[in-house]
């Protein structure tokens, strides 16, 4: 049987583990340089002879910290109760604009409803007076016409039924019946027509 070469192999192991090693080496040279980088960075941070802070430093910084994170507690509990004062404030202002709105909205439709009754009551009124008128003869009804405003006159004669509101139109003046006329023909120049 013939022997086996062991040469080669080994080599090759060799050559595979001198890698491993160069690149550990190269790999702890960087660490170092990037060690020695951070020590330069603590140096110009400490000017103090490039020496790092004492131990007791910390402790007097931790005291301040923690008075400072007490007077900003007080601030913000201050903040606390301005804010909750400031809802309560907006709380009792919200029920007194709601108590308003109700008291505005009832108080206008009480004014809806008197305005309806009184505008029912007008209505019945003229009604009235419009049967009065047209009872009466036309030399009487004219004589007061032609006393009234002429724009009540005319809506009064517009309201009478055509007949008895020409016989009073022409027991009127002339001038009279012509005002009423002018005032009733123009009450709908602004409507359009189409």
């Amino acid at each position: 049987m013939a022997a086996i070469d062991k040469g080669p192999v080994f080599g090759g192991l060799s050559l595979i583990l001198v890698c491993f090693l160069g690149s550990a080496g190269l790999r702890f040279a960087d660490s170092a340089h990037a060690f020695s980088d951070e020590i330069s960075e603590m140096a110009a941070f400490y000017p103090a002879a490039g020496a790092i802070p004492n131990v007791e430093e910390p402790v007097d910084s931790s005291d301040a910290l923690l008075q400072a994170i007490k007077e900003r507690e007080v601030q913000l509990d201050r903040k606390d109760r301005q804010l909750a004062d400031r809802e309560q404030e907006l709380r009792v202002a919200e029920q007194k604009l709601a108590e308003q709105l109700a008291a505005f909205e009832i108080a206008q439709r009480n004014l809806e409803e008197t305005l309806a009754l009184a505008d029912g009551a007008a209505e019945r009124d003229i009604e009235r007076m419009k049967t009065v008128y047209e009872s009466m003869k036309p030399a009487e009804a004219a004589l007061i016409f032609q006393q009234m405003e002429t724009s009540f006159a005319a809506g009064l004669l517009a309201r009478m039924r055509p007949e008895i509101a020409a016989n009073v139109m022409g027991a009127m003046e002339p001038d009279a019946a012509y005002a009423v006329t002018l005032t009733i023909a123009s009450r709908n120049t602004d409507v359009p027509i189409e």
